[in-house]
């Protein structure tokens, strides 16, 4: 019987360390004329949902990088993916007294050989459901052609939409 009981404790212990429901999603980078630039990957973890941009084959520079509404990757200005993940309807931006989206994230930094990666928890974020981020027309990944000032509404100034991926 005690071997019973230490069987089922076991297993309890390890129900608390399994992760929450939601998963993972990918997608694919790519600039407007197609050319494939990164990988992102977000998955869901206890504290929120784990983004993580991974680019090669970009100019070195900082580049904004956000979370938007819309699973649509239309070029050439990528205007499909619609405003950022905003669930909580928040103003833009780190910086911002009043903000942030929940679809901001920190600025991706590209070195002199063209990559770059970028790791960030949305804290409190879901993946899926109510208010998640991949909702009845999804979410994309977007990388911008200037740095986000982390303050200014609705975008931080990050200019031009250069590379968009559809997160599935």
């Amino acid at each position: 019987m005690r071997m019973g009981l230490a069987a089922v404790a076991l297993l309890a212990g390890c129900a608390t360390t399994t992760p929450p429901a939601g998963g993972s999603a990918t997608a694919t980078l790519a600039e407007p004329g197609g050319r494939v630039v990164g990988r992102v990957t977000v998955a869901q973890e206890s504290g929120g949902a784990r983004v993580r941009v991974e680019v090669e084959g970009l100019a070195a520079g900082i580049y904004g990088a956000h979370v938007h509404r819309t699973g649509r990757c239309e070029g050439p200005a990528f205007d499909s993916a619609g405003a950022h993940w905003n669930p909580t309807g928040q103003q833009h931006g780190f910086r911002n007294p009043s903000g942030r989206h929940r679809g901001d994230l920190p600025n991706l930094v590209v070195r002199a050989d063209g990559r770059g990666t970028l790791t960030f928890t949305i804290r409190a974020a879901q993946l899926r459901g109510e208010a998640g981020m991949l909702d009845a027309d999804g979410a994309a990944v977007m990388i911008h052609a200037q740095p986000d000032d982390y303050r200014t509404d609705p975008s931080g100034n990050s200019g031009a939409r250069i590379a968009c991926g559809v997160l599935s």
